[in-house]
């Protein structure tokens, strides 16, 4: 049998000519499927983005007039142990707490994620409890911390957090309780 290079080479262009035609119009005509799943990946993108600018301003930035009607939606709450913080001013003066106690807080998001309007953040604290912390006075000792918060957004705004963390730990660091 015999091989035509001519031919051969013929129908090779017109398959990668053809298989162009078919990239350009999936490129320029993307289903919907595709459209929605870029709107929910730029969604997710631009709330981590926001969130993350947001905690590093209030914390490392000491700058909590960044919980306001701009990045926090008015019925804002954080769920705790001792009850949930509800609104725009009972948040502010719970997180007023960290800069307060920790004149030299640290705050970074190790990493964060979500779908939809989840987001998923794993953080770390670190800093010297030098000032007085939800009723607790300064005990000199250095905290190191991680934990994880997941966050409910709504229209681009912060809804609700919940934090995770080792509190035994937390208060071991503190010197309140014993380690042994």
């Amino acid at each position: 049998m015999k091989f035509n290079l001519k031919s051969i080479k013929m129908k090779y262009k017109i398959l990668v000519f053809l298989l162009g035609i078919i990239i350009i119009n999936c490129d320029t005509k993307p289903s919907q499927e595709c459209i929605d799943s870029l709107d929910a990946s730029s969604k997710v993108k631009n709330n981590v983005e926001m969130y993350s600018k947001i905690w590093d301003t209030a914390i490392n930035g000491r700058n909590l007039e960044v919980i306001n009607l701009e990045n926090f939606d008015e019925n804002i709450k954080t769920i705790t142990a001792d009850g949930d913080v509800v609104g725009i001013e009972a948040f502010k003066a719970y997180y007023s707490n960290y800069i307060i106690g920790f004149s030299d807080a640290e705050f970074n998001i190790v990493d964060a994620f979500g779908q939809g309007d989840k987001l998923v953040k794993h953080w770390s604290f670190k800093g010297t409890h030098d000032g007085e912390f939800f009723g607790i006075p300064a005990t000199g000792k250095k905290v190191d911390l991680i934990g994880t918060t997941l966050v409910l957004m709504k229209d681009g705004k912060i809804l609700q957090e919940q934090d995770f963390f080792d509190n035994y730990s937390f208060l071991a660091q503190l010197g309140l309780i014993p380690t042994d």
